[in-house]
């Protein structure tokens, strides 16, 4: 048994997600932490929300709430919606927790007395009607890169380029909308990266075995240009975590907070700490310290391409320039963009499907399938309602669904429900018992490398197998001259049910829980031996028809939704 830790990328609070922001890291990092727990390894699967920086303040003045009263209630949405989707977390923290603001103060003191920070004067938008410094976020105006008009300080949603407050056309407050804006000169603390560059590199070089998309991201930050920058961490807001040096204050710094990209990732730590204090764990050290026991684990983070340089640069540079012995990342599964239909998905436009509204309309099942089967690995991919209607449609309903219908409602019609005896297997039987034993073993490796559009295709092969081996068999045709024979055909394949069981429930959960019940199988061990596996339930057993596992999606249904979810989100 092995120790595996999982994060996953940790959401913003301001707003319920879309499908986009699922699949390029919750839902891989779930089925990456199933699979493991499946295979016998012990399994700490962390995340939280990101409740810090201008989104958060913009989200809650919208809103018209405290800021932490809209944190705590996103929270618990953002939570909910996540069991949804059955996300399998060991743990869902919060960035504002007090381990984070105690674990943020206390990386900063170790950075400073390591000669990583440094003072930096430097101008900055000021707003005379909301007279305060406004952050990158605060700052809308047009893109000179492309004419977008609702272009961020920091990055122009429409074109990607990133930006400087002071190089937008017609700037304006996003808080007031004021055009009545100044530069000022304040003080902020920045991290200097620029002295860790060749470590960072020679790091990030250690890490053959990453994925290009990773390895590609962060050698063009570490060397494009002037090369890797130092990271302004601190910044003028009212939320967040209080600048300190560990636990004294630090001259200068009074009414500033830590920058969210400082402390968001400390939350991985910190929500471990978390864990341990809502008595779901016993000892948060041994999983991030390599002094007190985590040198065996193997860390794993999942996480969208935007978030690639944090990781594998600012973070890293933090673990390492604190000259203490935390563990860092062993392998980073990045993702490329999922585009809703023709376009982007867009938090901040509220364009697509959101998670909330996919659970209105279908069971997490079909949205786990479809995304995890489509995910954005080697390239963008597009979300549209005519590939998910034929995706569902094919492999879940005609595919698994049907076979596990056919195979109980027949046997149920001839034999009861129980498991019949008699008969035994020849050539077809052992010629699939040898193609799904080559499959699952395939089916292993793709899971283990984290290939996720790999694994769901062995996965539906490995459904085909059973369902060609029914057609071919026809138990139905051979019961008419060997019942004997079509009992062992028919044993065979309610054991392929329960297989299949154990194989999908990284996929699709639900479905697998109901087809083990179905089956009424104490026994959800994974397939080592797929011989003895195809054993398991012996001739007597009783089990049950379930209800249909996936209903087809309807021409009619598919035009409702297309249509329902062509604007934007209110």
């Amino acid at each position: 048994m092995a120790r595996h830790l999982i994060t996953s990328a940790i959401p913003y609070i301001n707003g319920i997600k879309h499908l986009g922001n699922l699949v390029g890291s919750q839902l891989p990092a779930d089925l990456f932490a199933r699979y493991l727990r499946a295979r016998g390894h012990e399994v700490l699967f962390l995340c939280a929300t990101d409740e810090h920086g201008t989104p958060a303040e913009l989200a809650a003045t919208k809103a018209g709430k405290p800021v932490d009263q809209y944190c705590a209630e996103m929270h618990g949405v953002q939570a909910e919606i996540a069991k949804g989707f059955r996300l399998s977390f060991d743990h869902f923290g919060r960035s504002s927790s007090p381990q984070n603001h105690k674990l943020t103060q206390h990386f900063a003191g170790r950075l400073a007395d390591e000669g990583l920070i440094e003072e930096v004067v430097e101008k900055q938008v000021y707003s005379n009607a909301d007279k305060r410094f406004l952050p990158d976020r605060y700052i809308e105006g047009t893109c000179p890169n492309c004419g977008y008009d609702k272009a961020r300080g920091d990055q122009c949603e429409n074109c990607t380029k990133q930006l400087d407050p002071t190089d937008l056309i017609d700037p304006r407050s996003a808080v007031s909308g004021s055009t009545d804006l100044e530069v000022r000169e304040t003080r902020h603390l920045y991290l200097r990266q620029s002295l860790m560059r060749d470590e960072l590199n020679a790091w990030i070089d250690s890490k053959a075995n990453w994925p290009v998309l990773t390895t590609s991201i962060a050698r063009k930050w570490l060397n494009d240009g002037d090369g890797l920058r130092d990271r302004g961490i601190t910044r003028d807001l009212d939320w967040g975590v209080p600048v300190k040096k560990g636990e004294e204050d630090w001259p200068g710094m009074e009414g500033k907070v830590f920058y969210v990209w400082f402390d968001a990732p400390i939350e991985y730590i910190a929500s471990a700490q978390e864990w341990v204090e809502a008595g779901k764990g016993d000892d948060w050290e041994r999983w991030w310290r390599t002094d007190k026991g985590a040198d065996d684990v193997t860390y794993t983070q999942f996480m969208g391409k935007d978030n690639v340089p944090f990781h594998t640069l600012s973070f890293p540079a933090t673990i390492l320039g604190s000259g203490e012995p935390w563990k860092l990342v062993d392998y980073i599964k990045s993702f490329n963009y999922l585009n809703y239909d023709g376009g982007q998905f867009s938090t901040s436009q509220g364009r697509g499907v959101f998670m909330d509204q996919a659970l209105d309309i279908l069971p997490s099942d079909y949205w786990r399938w479809w995304l995890l089967s489509h995910a954005p690995e080697s390239s963008d991919a597009e979300f549209t309602w005519e590939n998910f209607q034929a995706s569902v449609n094919k492999d879940l309903a005609d595919v698994l669904g049907n076979f596990v219908s056919r195979v109980t409602k027949f046997c149920r019609s001839k034999f009861g429900e129980e498991v019949p005896s008699g008969g035994t297997q020849g050539g077809a039987e052992a010629a699939l018992i040898e193609t799904l034993t080559t499959r699952v073993r395939a089916y292993e490796a793709h899971m283990e490398a984290m290939e996720v559009r790999k694994s769901a295709t062995e996965l539906r092969a490995i459904w085909v197998a059973g369902n060609e081996y029914l057609q071919s068999a026809a138990p139905w045709a051979t019961y008419k001259e060997d019942p004997e024979q079509a009992a062992m055909q028919v044993r065979l394949a309610l054991n392929l049910v329960r297989l299949y069981a154990v194989l999908s429930a990284p996929f699709v959960p639900d479905a697998a829980g109901a087809m083990l019940a179905a089956m009424k199988a104490q026994d959800a061990g994974w397939p080592d031996d797929v011989r003895a596996a195809l054993e398991t339930l012996g001739p007597g057993h009783d089990f049950t028809v379930p209800d249909v596992l996936f209903a087809k999606i309807t021409n009619d249904a598919r035009e409702e939704w297309q249509e329902r979810f062509s604007g934007t989100r209110d």
